[in-house]
């Protein structure tokens, strides 16, 4: 059985998962440059044992490789080789779509990813379409994650944030036609009543997503999932 380290980076901090339980954590943000973080996950896993990597990123990938600097962190990760510089088999995903497909369970599938930004992936069947939502526009502001993100919560405190969250969630599931939205991200647990057809997801799953990564079909021993870039 092939062990798989997960690592989630997100704007606050970077996860390392090598189960859904055992997890460990450094600081993230715009220092966080890519040789950096090769040195803080060597450091940080040297007791685990592992043979895989699956990396989840906030920026957008196309054919396992970063095609844009995230907001949040230091430049230099574009076109960066994590297979070479951390010396295992590395799968690159942008981080909402590696929470979602941990997150699902059938049908058409919508996440949310309610954190710094905000992330967003689509999945149905055995497909994956990471998006990238944030970037909408949105009335009063240049774009919807600054009113949905960590941003948007600060400046407008929790019960008006909340309320456009729900207007804002609801009209997005019509939109995608999704048969449920699962909201993740570290700031969905202050959601208080959850209507039906939304759910609400956890950190975790991101290491259930991570080892999904990974999967082949039994048949043709091609990935199982196939993740639209």
């Amino acid at each position: 059985m092939k062990k798989i380290l997960v690592v989630d980076i997100g704007g606050t901090h970077v996860k390392l998962m090598i189960s859904r339980t055992e997890k460990r954590k450094f600081d993230s943000g715009m220092k966080l440059s890519p040789r950096a973080l090769t040195a803080e996950i060597k450091e940080l896993t040297e007791d685990w044992d592992y043979d895989r990597i699956s990396l989840g990123f906030p920026s957008p990938i196309r054919d396992g490789r970063i095609l844009k600097d995230a907001k949040h962190l230091a430049k230099g990760w574009v076109g960066w080789d994590f297979t070479k510089s951390l010396g295992k088999a590395t799968r690159v995903i942008n981080d909402a779509a590696m929470q979602a497909l941990g997150s699902y369970h059938g049908g058409r599938m919508l996440f949310l990813g309610l954190g710094t930004g905000l992330g967003s992936a689509l999945i149905w069947d055995q497909n994956v379409l990471p998006l990238e939502l944030g970037d909408l526009p949105y009335p009063g502001v240049n774009r919807i994650e600054e009113v949905l993100g960590k941003v948007g919560l600060a400046k407008m405190g929790r019960k008006s944030w909340e309320r456009e969250v729900w207007a804002t969630v609801t009209q997005l599931k019509m939109s995608f036609v999704a048969d449920y939205v699962v909201l993740g991200g570290g700031n969905a647990k202050l959601l208080a009543k959850v209507p039906e057809g939304f759910e609400i997801g956890h950190n975790r799953n991101a290491y259930l997503g991570g080892s999904r990564l990974w999967q082949t079909n039994s048949r043709t021993q091609r990935p199982k999932w196939n993740v639209i870039s």
